[in-house]
This record gives C-alpha cells, sequence and structure tokens, in this order.
C-alpha cells in the first residue's frame, strides 16, 4: 500500500486483540538464570514461591518453553474496554523534524490509569480472584502500576495494599488518589507500619524511598496477611508475558500495511514496557526470521543497563525476595530525589539483561532535563501529554530521526508512548520553572552499592 495511504491512527478491529500471550524466553537459545533461594542459593521452587505469588503466575513465572499462553477469556473481555491500542504515525513530529525518517508509536495510554500497566493488573488479579484469596499487596513508583492495580481489584472485589515511594507519594497526591477512589490503601514507603520498613528508616533516616523499599514492604505484608499475595507489576517474567499484547498489536498493524521497523526504542525502568513492546520482533530475531536494531533508554539517574553489573542480587532493599541475575546497580541503590521520571528501579529483568547481555539489544541512558524537553517537543506537534516515563524513548526517537535528517536515510521508528503525564504536573512545572537538575551518579557512589552484592558463584 503507498505510504500516503497509511492512516495517522492505525487501528486493529476488536476480533485482532490477542488470544494468546507471547513468551519471548522460549525462543531464547541461552534462559534467563533462575531465581535464586536466598537461604540455600539453589533455583527457587515452585512450591516455595507459593506463600508469595499465585500458584498460576508462579507457572507462568517459571515457564521457558511454551511460546504461546492462552489468555483466559474474562481477561480478553476486559481488554475490550480499552484494547486494541492505536498504532500511530507521528507526521506531525516528522514535519516538525523535518527528516526522512518513518516513526511510528504504539499508544497505552487510553485508559483510566493512564498507562499500558492495566495489562498485566487485570491478569494479576484474575489469578488472585480465581485462587479465592482476599486481596493482594505492590508496590508503586510514579503510581501507573498502583492506580491499574487498583482498578483491576476493584472490577474483582478484591483489596489492594499499595506501598508508595515516598518522594512519589509526596510528589504525585492525584495518583494517590485515584487509586483510593478505586478502594486501594496507599501507605508512602518506607514506613512505620512493617518490620522491614522500621529498619529501613532506621538505616536510612529521612529517605525519599526507592522501588526496592516499597517491594520489601509489599512481599512482608503479603507474607503476613491471611489470604493475600504479592504481585508486581514489572521486571518478572509473568509481566513482560503478559504486556506482549502491545508488541503483538503493534506487529500486526505494521504488517497490515507491509511496514517493518529499522529500530525500536523503549523506555526501561524494570521492563515491563519495553519487554512487551519488543517481544514479537525479538522472537523474530531469535528465530533468525528477521533482524531489527532494538533500543532500551533509561534515565542517567538510575542506569541499571548502561552502568549496572549483571549479578544475582536482591530484588528488593530489604533483602526478603528472591536474587535474581540481571544488570543491577545493587539493592540498596536510592535514586536520587531530584529524579522525576519513573524508571526508579535498581534492576532490570532479568530476561532483558540476558538479551541485552548476550547483544541482542543495545541500551543508552538520557539525562531528564533533555527527556523533557523531548517531552513538550512532542505534546506541542503530536497532541498528546506524555508520561516521563515514555519521554525517555520519545528523546531517542527524535535523536534517531535527526541522524536520518543528517544522512538522508529513511529509517522507519518505532517506540512505546506508555501512557499520558497528566499525574505528572510538579515534574512539568519544575521543568518550564527552570527547576529541574541533572543528576548522575559517581563511579564511587555506584561502587559503594556494587559492593554490598550477594556472593553467588
Amino acid at each position: 500500500m503507498a505510504e500516503n495511504k497509511i492512516p495517522y491512527k492505525i487501528y486493529l478491529d476488536e476480533k485482532e486483540i490477542p488470544s494468546q500471550w507471547y513468551n519471548v524466553r522460549a525462543d531464547m537459545k541461552n534462559k534467563p538464570a533462575p531465581l535464586l533461594n536466598p537461604a540455600t542459593l539453589k533455583p527457587m521452587k515452585s512450591e516455595e514461591l507459593y506463600p508469595v505469588f499465585c500458584e498460576e503466575l508462579v507457572a507462568q513465572e517459571l515457564n521457558d518453553t511454551d511460546a504461546y499462553i492462552d489468555i483466559p477469556e474474562e481477561i480478553q473481555n476486559f481488554y475490550k474496554m480499552y484494547r486494541p491500542s492505536p498504532l500511530i504515525r507521528a507526521y506531525f513530529l516528522e514535519k516538525a523534524l523535518d527528516t526522512p525518517a518513518k516513526i511510528y508509536y504504539k499508544f497505552e495510554g487510553n485508559n483510566t490509569s493512564g498507562s499500558h500497566k492495566l495489562n498485566s493488573a487485570i491478569a494479576q488479579a484474575y489469578y488472585a480472584k480465581k485462587q479465592g484469596l482476599k486481596g493482594v499487596t505492590t508496590e508503586t513508583g510514579a503510581g501507573q502500576w498502583g492506580t491499574a492495580l487498583s482498578m483491576a481489584c476493584s472490577y474483582f472485589g478484591l483489596d489492594c495494599k499499595v506501598f508508595m515511594v515516598k518522594v512519589s507519594y509526596e510528589q504525585k497526591p492525584f495518583r494517590r488518589e485515584v487509586m483510593r477512589t478505586y478502594g486501594a490503601s496507599v501507605t508512602p514507603s518506607p514506613s512505620t507500619t512493617t518490620e522491614i520498613g522500621k529498619k529501613i528508616l532506621e538505616a536510612h533516616p529521612g529517605t525519599t524511598g526507592s522501588l526496592g523499599c516499597a517491594i520489601s514492604e509489599a512481599v512482608e505484608a503479603a507474607t503476613t496477611t491471611e489470604g493475600y499475595r504479592y504481585v508486581l507489576g514489572s521486571v518478572l517474567n509473568q509481566v513482560l508475558l503478559h504486556q506482549s499484547v502491545i508488541g503483538l498489536e503493534a506487529k500486526a498493524a505494521l504488517d497490515k500495511y507491509g511496514v517493518k521497523p529499522d529500530i525500536i526504542i523503549g523506555c526501561a525502568g524494570g521492563g515491563s514496557n519495553l519487554g512487551g513492546l519488543i517481544s514479537p520482533f525479538m522472537g523474530e530475531k531469535l528465530r533468525g526470521e528477521a533482524d531489527y536494531r532494538i533500543v532500551a533508554v533509561e534515565p542517567a539517574s538510575c542506569p541499571s543497563f548502561t552502568r549496572g553489573k549483571f549479578a544475582y542480587d536482591f530484588c528488593d532493599t530489604g533483602m526478603v525476595c528472591p536474587l535474581a541475575k540481571m544488570y543491577t546497580l545493587g539493592s540498596n541503590f536510592i535514586p536520587s530525589a531530584n529524579h522525576a521520571g519513573g524508571l526508579r528501579y535498581h534492576g532490570m529483568s532479568s530476561t532483558l539483561s540476558q538479551l541485552y547481555h548476550d547483544g541482542l539489544m543495545e541500551a543508552t541512558s538520557v539525562e531528564q532535563t533533555s527527556v523533557f524537553a523531548a517531552a513538550e517537543q512532542f505534546a506541542r506537534v503530536e497532541g498528546i501529554l506524555p508520561a516521563p516515563e515514555s519521554s525517555h524513548a520519545i528523546r531517542v526517537a527524535i535523536d534517531e530521526a535527526l541522524k536520518c535528517k543528517e544522512t538522508g536515510e529513511e529509517k522507519t521508528i518505532l517506540f512505546g508512548l506508555t501512557g499520558t503525564g497528566y499525574f505528572d504536573m510538579v515534574a512539568y512545572q519544575k521543568f518550564n520553572d527552570g527547576e529541574m537538575t541533572d543528576y548522575i551518579p559517581t563511579d564511587e557512589e555506584l561502587q559503594k552499592s556494587f559492593d554490598t552484592l550477594p556472593k553467588v558463584d
């Protein structure tokens, strides 16, 4: 089909919403390293994970062999409320940049939670309800995951306890109130409501918190409260599985018009959006069917891919969770409080870490003032106020498009727009007032954190 016939928004038919999730690990030659029991340093068995996670989610977490897993009908029906999400050709951005590049973005913000997180939240709430649980606990950083989970729990009549990173709890009161509107309880982390929270506050008085802290508290709350389990919005294999609907829809929409991206770009914090977006394309790459340049974009203030160590580490600051082999800055790493763009986790998905380690994708880090500059440039021409997390991908997409302008190459770029930024106006205000600063941790600061990595042979 001729290029000028490609619409601004490409929508799939409702019947084209994926009925199966794609499990990229099935096509990986080198599988992600197993989770380790912190007490024995031996691979975790299913029954050891049951006190923390729902049983069917444990099965998904440990499944390295099945390429496709059926999406239950109840989840498919919920997806129909906001899926398929549009794939948008960024004609106006292309014109503003005067670039020969063709830019597409998959927009996941067209639901009340404002982000892609609902794709996994509804699945995890479904399995909790199916198991007969009373409720779930979780952590949230910028608040997108907590918002999505509160919606999903409300839908299934589950209680939802959210531990929100303290700096975000204070900076994003409206996101917090959306969670409460859907019935969730929201506690700033670290808190005095858990034993681990008290220990963290004693060791780090006045700390603004981190996702690692909040995870520890949420896990403690789940394992000490009958009828509850812990759920996580990123990092885990099960989450990347659920988020594969993003990439599956994006690829199906591109295939309709015979479009093949040269560069695929996603923001990277724990890996949920990036892993979901790239999954079917990475599958083709792993099977030798096609090749793509895949770029993970992370904040310079929390650079786990670009400056982290590929090693076993605790998934949480309280060191109660299993050990995962991943690119990590150390479980006690706490991002600077001036970092406003989300993506605050100290490590990266073990699946994405293995793919990166094997050279199947690349990574870059960007400073937040340049991220917000890109966000405002995008908003002014494309009409969507982007989430700060997504704006990391926008920054690099713009940079790649400008390189095409210099070289005259007509590359096709696809990036993930994870959601909207309407609850991030404090950060936008700081940028507009010239008060936003960049912070990059020193080698010495990172080394102190690396020195605390567990000794695993």
